[in-house]
C-alpha cells in the first residue's frame, strides 16, 4: 500500500511540476518531445492550474524548466531502450513464445524502470526543493487531496453490468 501511495505521490508531483514547465514556455519555445507515462511533455488545462495555485515566480518556473529539459535529455535513452524491449515483448506475445527470452527481456526492462524511477524521484526532489516552505506545504496538501480523491474513486463499487 505504501508503494502505491509513493507512486501516486510521484505521479502527482510529476503532473504538478510538468505544469510549471508548460506554463513557463512561450509560443517561441519548442517543447521537448513527450515521454509517455512519465510526466514529461504533458500539456493541458491542469498545468497552469498548479503553477497558479503554488504562485510560482518567473525565476522558479525558468529554473524548473531547465531541470526538466536536462532530465528529459538524460532519460530519453532509457525511455528508448524501454520502448525497444516493449516491441520485442510484443513479438513474443503475438508470435512464437520463448519463456527464456521473455524472462531476459523482463529483467532488462525492470532494470531500466528502476533507473528511470531513481532519476525521476531525483528530479522531483530537486523541483520540490526549489519551492518555498509555503509552496511545499501547499503542494503536499494538493497531493494529499488528490490521493484522497483517487482512493475514494478506487473504493467505489462498479455499477452492475447489464446482461
Amino acid at each position: 500500500m505504501k508503494s502505491f501511495r509513493f507512486r501516486l505521490l510521484v505521479a502527482t508531483l510529476a503532473l504538478l511540476l510538468g505544469s510549471v514547465i508548460a506554463k513557463s514556455q512561450t509560443a517561441a519555445d519548442t517543447p521537448p518531445p513527450p515521454m509517455h507515462g512519465h510526466g514529461f511533455g504533458m500539456n493541458g488545462q491542469g498545468m497552469g492550474f498548479f503553477a497558479k495555485q503554488l504562485n510560482l515566480t518567473d525565476d522558479q518556473q525558468a529554473q524548473m524548466k531547465t531541470i526538466m529539459e536536462k532530465a528529459h535529455t538524460s532519460m530519453k535513452p532509457l525511455m528508448q531502450q524501454s520502448h525497444q524491449i516493449d516491441q520485442q515483448l510484443r513479438q513474443y506475445a503475438m508470435g512464437a513464445y520463448d519463456d527464456g527470452q521473455v524472462q531476459k527481456l523482463a529483467t532488462q526492462k525492470a532494470q531500466i524502470e528502476a533507473q528511470l524511477t531513481v532519476a525521476q524521484t531525483k528530479v522531483h526532489n530537486q523541483l520540490f526543493q526549489m519551492l518555498t516552505p509555503d509552496q511545499q506545504t501547499k503542494a503536499k496538501q494538493m497531493v494529499a487531496e488528490h490521493e484522497a480523491r483517487m482512493q475514494s474513486h478506487m473504493n467505489q463499487t462498479p455499477l452492475p453490468s447489464e446482461q
